[in-house]
């Protein structure tokens, strides 16, 4: 019998169908060991001894590998086929090894296959190999140096920069990109500038738009009107001129096809297309990998999802070919097939793009959830029309001119002869503009022109946009930053240690994030360079190729850095603070010259503000606190240089006549009655503007909460307000949401109650069953994974065990479910604090005479219960 490991149990059953009865095919379910998250994982001073652990969810697996691996004749490690693929064969070597389940003489192969077909599995059983220990070599050193990084740089911001969380080697360099990305768009001063436009016609043509491009006889640059003066001017030159053709150009084009995907750019045109987040585009990939039934049989629709190739192997540019003339027809099939070359830094060619593993399995063919229809329908297209025949388009420019050739306008526009490609896929760009697709008329030199609608619009220039995912993965790409495969965990890093966060699908860097970023610049500068990442991982690569030995990287990288930890260990938090506050200044304290002070307290007027700390993360306070208690968020200083940071009096309030704030707090904006010392506040919810708020409005979120009315059944009263987590009415125990802040102060007494009992009905539906696994093997009872409101979970008897994060309900297997049950059972609960035991009353003694006084003893402490 013949062992053979994969990682997941989806695919074990595939390939245990695929392989026949003279083998047995099980899942290690992932890394079986990892680096304890504690200080001694990785020694430096032990020429960098790293300390693996077997997790308690790996015990089970591995205990079931090591007893299938006892009694083989052969060990075939087929894991993913990549770095952390290969680092997994090598652990589980290792770790059989040390329960003594591996034979000296049991042989150990290594297979790798790119998609999860009949035809790719057996082809690559009979291509085995050793496991590629220079691979291993460049996990284990990506992996002591992220440890490092991490458990070592970690501690100093917890000790120097209270409320940070954590940094990290690539992670806070992705950081850096999201803070500098702000800083450059606070810095950015809009210039406004103005652009003439005009309907013209010519020989009874249709109409077409032209703009203007020259003035007085010179060429007009973008900011050359910068004024509405400027653009009337501009205006009435053009209106009382007489125009005619002074040239036409008309100049062929083509436009090739995007290569098939990698990982990266799956990432960000799943991003763009399908407003996927990179975490969801690779669950869903590793779905299309492992595959469906099809004719009785599970194959893979995907070949594997984490490549940085953009090549598909010949037998695929066939197929694809073939699809092309069969479903399209030879015009759009070129000459040759086309071979692309990977553009990214460090790229890792080894494998191929990601493409459909049968050209012919049409997406509308198949029956996928929705994300799976959606994701194998934009990769099944791509890589498609990659192989198809270049668009051909014409690109025509129209110069018209006045008779004194000292006014000019331009038309331009774009047509597509052919469209090739373009028929079946496009591809998208963030922050896409509009190309001129305006189709001209076929005019001749020396028509004249009618000119009809001339336009003056004003503009102004617009700041670098902010990061989406898909930008973010590309830019981290070019600079050759971390790989593709760790992009979507680093993303979900960074907004779960809450640095930044992702505002209509753009991410804006938290306080908390702009102060880490800062101190790493001014303590760790060399650790967040993009040059200095992007050469580590350079290094990385050179010691998978073997041309560098991974203890001498680990070795230069430790020397410098543990020299970098050792100079900031003694500083002092408020010598970190200055620091800090002092290149932070620009940003916090814009001044434009002329200006006052910006430091200068706008409450006190005396007091000097400044950057401070606090257990929640940093903001901007005034240094005569606490005698003045100005504060605000270091995200306002913008809003504060203009005014708006200072409080802002909306009115007085008709019934109590107190003046009606508008103010700014560490946490956002919020409004104010009067200046008691316990005032009544409310924060603005967060789709009102504070530049929009009226006195009436301030006073509706002052009023809350809202009586609606007692409810029909109790004569109990409902009331509506806003809370953390946003509008709701509120009944008894029961809180509803609401869909909108509006509703809080429009919502009717019926209404309040329809949406207090649906509430109600939810709580109290019971869970529903997604899998029935079976009865306990020990005592016989129901064990089922059941859908729950906070999750999917196990359910035996009164025992409830969440899933881990990333176990699908549907591959939970007995096995898994006992360990969980396990695990949830000796987690100790609280323990019940005993009574305390009643005193025993005291025997009446015989009174005796009185004596003089003396000083009462202590009374003993007594014994805790």
């Amino acid at each position: 019998m013949k062992v053979v490991v994969v990682e997941s149990p989806a695919k074990a059953k595939t390939i245990n169908k695929y392989l026949g009865k003279d083998f047995h095919v099980l899942a290690s379910f992932g890394h079986v060991r990892d680096l304890p998250p504690k200080d001694g994982s990785v020694l430096p001073d032990e020429d960098f001894a790293m300390s693996w652990e077997v997790s308690a969810r790996s015990k089970g697996h591995l205990k079931e590998i090591a007893d299938a691996v006892k009694g083989a004749d052969t060990l075939i490690l087929a894991t993913d086929p990549d770095r952390e693929g290969e680092a997994i064969s090598w652990h589980l070597i290792e770790a059989l090894r040390a329960r003594r389940a591996l034979k000296k003489d049991t042989p150990i192969q290594r297979v790798v296959f790119n998609a999860i077909t009949k035809s790719s599995v057996l082809a690559a059983m009979a291509q085995p190999r050793e496991v590629d220990m220079e691979l291993v070599e460049a996990y284990l050193a990506r992996r002591a140096l992220d440890y490092l990084v991490g458990f070592t740089l970690s501690p100093i911001l917890w000790r120097k920069l209270p409320g940070s969380r954590s940094a990290g080697r690539v992670q806070s360099v992705a950081l850096r990109l999201i803070c500098d990305r702000e800083l450059q768009i606070e810095k950015f001063r809009s210039d406004e500038y103005w652009s003439v436009g005009a309907q013209t016609t010519a020989q009874q043509e249709a109409p077409f738009p032209a703009r203007l491009t020259n003035l007085d006889g010179k060429k007009l640059g973008k900011l050359t009107l910068g004024d509405k003066a400027a653009a009337d001017h501009a205006k009435a030159a053009v209106e009382r001129g007489v125009f005619h053709v002074a040239s036409v150009e008309a100049k062929p084009a083509k436009r090739h096809p995007a290569p098939p995907f990698t990982t990266s750019t799956l990432q960000q045109e799943a991003a763009r297309k399908l407003g996927f987040s990179a975490t969801r585009t690779m669950r869903t990939a590793q779905k299309l990998y492992e595959g469906m039934q099809i004719d009785g049989e599970n194959t893979g629709l995907i070949t594997y999802m984490r490549t940085d190739s953009v090549q598909m192997t010949p037998e695929a540019v066939s197929q694809a070919r073939s699809l092309i003339t069969k479903r399209f027809g030879k015009d759009f099939l070129p000459e040759k097939p086309r071979y692309y070359a990977s553009k990214a830094k460090n790229a890792q060619e080894a494998h191929e793009a990601v493409r459909p593993t049968s050209f012919f399995r049409h997406p509308d063919d198949l029956r996928l959830t929705d994300d799976e229809a959606k994701l194998y329908a934009l990769i099944w297209k791509r890589a498609c029309a990659s192989q198809m025949e270049s668009a051909r388009l014409e690109r025509t420019t129209i110069e018209l001119e006045d008779e004194s050739k000292q006014t000019g306008l331009r038309a331009s526009g774009t047509v597509i002869l052919f469209p090739g490609f373009l028929d079946l896929y496009q591809e998208s760009k963030d922050d896409e503009q509009d190309e001129g697709q305006a189709k001209l008329p076929r005019l001749e030199k020396g028509i004249p022109v009618d000119i009809s609608k001339v336009n003056a619009e004003q503009h102004f220039t617009q700041p670098p946009p902010r990061f989406t995912e898909a930008s973010l993965v590309k830019r981290m790409e070019e600079l050759g930053i971390g790989r593709p495969s760790t992009y979507a965990s680093i993303m979900q890093v960074l907004q779960d240690r809450d640095y930044v966060t992702l505002d209509k699908k753009r991410f804006i860097p938290h306080d908390k994030g702009r102060v880490v970023t800062s101190f790493l610049e001014n303590f760790f500068a060399r650790y967040v360079q993009y040059e200095f990442t992007a050469n580590l991982e350079k290094q990385l690569d050179e010691v998978s190729a073997g041309d560098l030995n991974w203890k001498v990287l680990l070795r230069d990288f430790w020397k410098e850095f543990s020299t970098a930890i050792d100079e900031i260990a003694d500083l002092r938090v408020t010598h970190v603070l200055d620091a800090l506050d002092e290149a932070l200044a620009p940003h916090l304290f814009p001044r434009d010259e002329g200006d006052p002070d910006p430091r200068i307290c706008p409450k006190c007027e005396k007091g000097r503000l400044g950057l401070k700390l606090s257990r929640y993360g940093a903001f901007i306070g005034c240094s005569d606190y606490p005698e003045c208690k100005f504060t605000r968020p270091l995200s306002n200083a913008d809003d504060q240089a203009n005014g708006a940071g200072a409080d802002e009096a909306l009115g007085d309030d008709p019934q109590s006549g107190l003046p009606v704030l508008l103010k700014s707090g560490r946490f956002g904006p919020y409004v104010q009655l009067g200046e008691e010392e316990k005032p009544k506040r409310a924060s603005l919810p967060k789709t009102w503007a504070p530049e929009s708020l009226t006195l009436e409005r301030a006073l509706k979120l002052l009023s809350l909460p809202r009586e609606v009315g007692a409810h029909p059944e109790d004569g109990e009263m409902i009331t509506a307000a806003i809370g953390r987590y946003g509008p709701y009415v509120h009944h008894v125990k029961t809180y509803a949401n609401l869909p909108s802040v509006e509703d809080v102060f429009e919502v009717g007494l019926n209404r309040a109650v329809d949406v207090l009992a649906e509430k109600r009905s939810k709580a109290r539906a019971p869970a529903t069953a997604l899998k029935e696994l079976g009865d306990h093997p020990d005592t016989g009872k129901a064990v089922r994974v059941m859908d729950g409101r906070y999750g999917p979970y196990v359910k035996y008897e009164k025992i409830n065990a969440t899933l881990p994060k990333g176990m699908e309900p549907e591959t939970v297997t007995m096995e898994q479910a006992l360990e969980l049950i396990a695990a949830k059972a000796k987690k100790p609960t609280k323990a019940k604090a005993k009574p305390k035991a009643k005193a025993k009353p005291k025997a009446k003694a015989k009174p005796k005479p009185k004596a003089a006084a003396k000083p009462k003893a202590k009374p003993k402490p007594k014994a805790k219960a």
